[in-house]
């Protein structure tokens, strides 16, 4: 009788093994990067949304991004003085934590703010992020949907009913107020709607010259020196 699959067994020293070599991997590109590209940056994302961090990765195919693993990251660059791959590199990795990244770039420090200041796109708010502005449906009918869609405005929380086919708000309805955190079911009725609050940008925080060492933080940045409070906890490399 062949032998079930179900039965196999995975070495879990092999799986970590695996682990540790991609960690080390990736601290073997980031200071290959450190030797080749003239500028580091570190950058932060407000709204995050892949496909635009997609779309600048497609425009800045000159550069390199690596966003996560922040932990991996600072050994990779150096925590402190005392193991820092380069002069001054250790007050980068202190800006390492949250949702940020790393460019590296032969781009100016000029060129970057410019193209980073203007990159600022709307799209739809998720469940957790702030409303910009007051949002209220008058009574009456919501032409815009379809009939079929009447059962599911309703789990949403909207007084709606069929009348003559068509998609009817029984009564005046806020949806948000300015500054509310939004539920899922407000950020889903949002989009129906078609209204985009969420502004996703990128902001430079700090940047490190490879030809000089000179480390320089942007105006409205403070440093932290807290521990990392990301979903990278698993990132320490031994």
């Amino acid at each position: 009788m062949p032998k079930s699959k179900r039965d196999k067994k995975v070495s879990l020293t092999k799986t970590a093994k695996k682990g540790l070599e991609l960690k080390q991997k990736l601290i073997e590109e980031l200071r290959k990067c450190v030797d080749t590209y003239t500028n580091l940056f570190i950058f932060s994302v407000a709204n995050m949304r892949n496909n635009k961090l997609k779309d600048i990765r497609t425009a800045w195919k000159h550069s390199r991004f690596f966003f996560g693993k922040n932990k991996v990251m600072m050994i990779a660059l150096g925590k402190g003085e005392t193991d820092e791959y380069k002069d001054n590199l250790h007050k980068i990795s202190k800006y390492l934590r949250g949702e940020v990244g790393v460019l590296f770039t032969n781009k100016t420090k000029e060129e970057v703010q410019e193209y980073f200041d203007h990159f600022k796109e709307m799209d739809y708010a998720r469940a957790g992020n702030h409303a910009q502005m007051d949002i209220t449906l008058d009574e009456g009918p919501l032409e815009q949907f379809s009939h079929s869609m009447e059962p599911q405005l309703r789990q949403l929380g909207l007084p709606t009913a069929l009348k003559k086919g068509v998609v009817t708000l029984l009564k005046d309805y806020d949806v948000c107020k300015e500054g509310d955190v939004l539920t899922p079911e407000q950020a889903r009725i949002l989009k129906l709607l078609g209204i985009e609050m969420a502004e996703f940008k990128v902001q430079i925080k700090c940047m490190w010259n490879s030809e000089t060492g000179a480390f320089e933080k942007f105006a409205g940045e403070e440093e932290s020196t807290q521990d990392n409070e990301d979903n990278n906890s698993s990132d320490d490399v031994e």
